[in-house]
């Protein structure tokens, strides 16, 4: 069976990055056999060209660079477009208008799948871009109708700091699993009925077992959608 051919905007970090190839091939060989696996491309950045532009605010810099990665994966053969990244949905648009071929935004699939189990007020954990700005939170709200909560300052400051000095480099921390804990326990307590993971890298961190209302993994779900498109008739 030919499929359609995935490609992959990664490297940011290539942490999660090494987890959408992994769980991709996973799902293509759990749906069409045991030696079958993905047809796909990659372009990877070198992450910390990209940090530094997050953290300078030079996002039109930033777009640039993911629009020619975009544009390569599609002169490659790409026929589906994945951002490897929460954060890096913030071009989304900007990238979807300069290529031809369909970009599988990571907030739909998650939304889709929170909405169908008839739940409506989540928490968000993401980086402090992802957080704070209205890119993510505002396609959430307003093409889903979810209500949206995100940690206080400090709680945001640490998830952000967990993302960046720990997971983004492979590090893994039994007291940042436990301050996470207690952020997602937070965000229950104030209504929550699901906690978004939207950071890729944080899948990493904790799971299911971590909290006391459903987890959606924005990496597993998005990488699920962009096989059940790329195996669609």
């Amino acid at each position: 069976m030919a499929h359609k051919i995935i490609g992959l905007i990664g490297g940011l970090s290539w942490e999660s990055s090494a987890e959408y190839y992994r769980l991709i091939n996973e799902r293509v060989r759990a749906r069409l056999g045991p030696l079958h696996s993905a047809r796909c491309l990659m372009w990877s950045f070198d992450f910390a060209e990209i940090e530094a532009l997050q953290h300078a605010g030079r996002w039109d810099d930033a777009t640039g660079l993911m629009i020619e990665a975009a544009d390569r994966l599609q002169r490659g053969g790409a026929e589906i477009v994945l951002i490897c990244s929460n954060t890096m949905h913030r071009m989304a648009d900007d990238i979807q208008s300069a290529i031809a071929v369909p970009l599988l935004h990571i907030a739909d699939p998650t939304a889709e799948r929170i909405r169908t189990a008839g739940l409506r007020s989540v928490g968000l954990l993401g980086t402090a871009f992802t957080m704070a700005q209205d890119f993510y939170r505002g396609r959430l709200a307003d093409r889903y109708g979810l209500d949206v909560l995100i940690p206080d300052e400090a709680d945001r400051a640490c998830v952000h700091r967990v993302i960046y000095d720990e997971l983004v480099q492979g590090r893994i921390e039994s007291a940042s699993r436990d301050a996470y804990r207690a952020i997602m326990a937070r965000l229950v307590e104030r209504g929550a009925q699901a906690i978004i993971l939207g950071c890729t890298e944080i899948m990493l961190l904790v799971g299911p077992e971590d909290s006391p209302v459903p987890l959606y993994d924005t990496t597993a779900i998005h990488a699920e959608a962009a096989v059940d498109l790329a195996l669609a008739p």
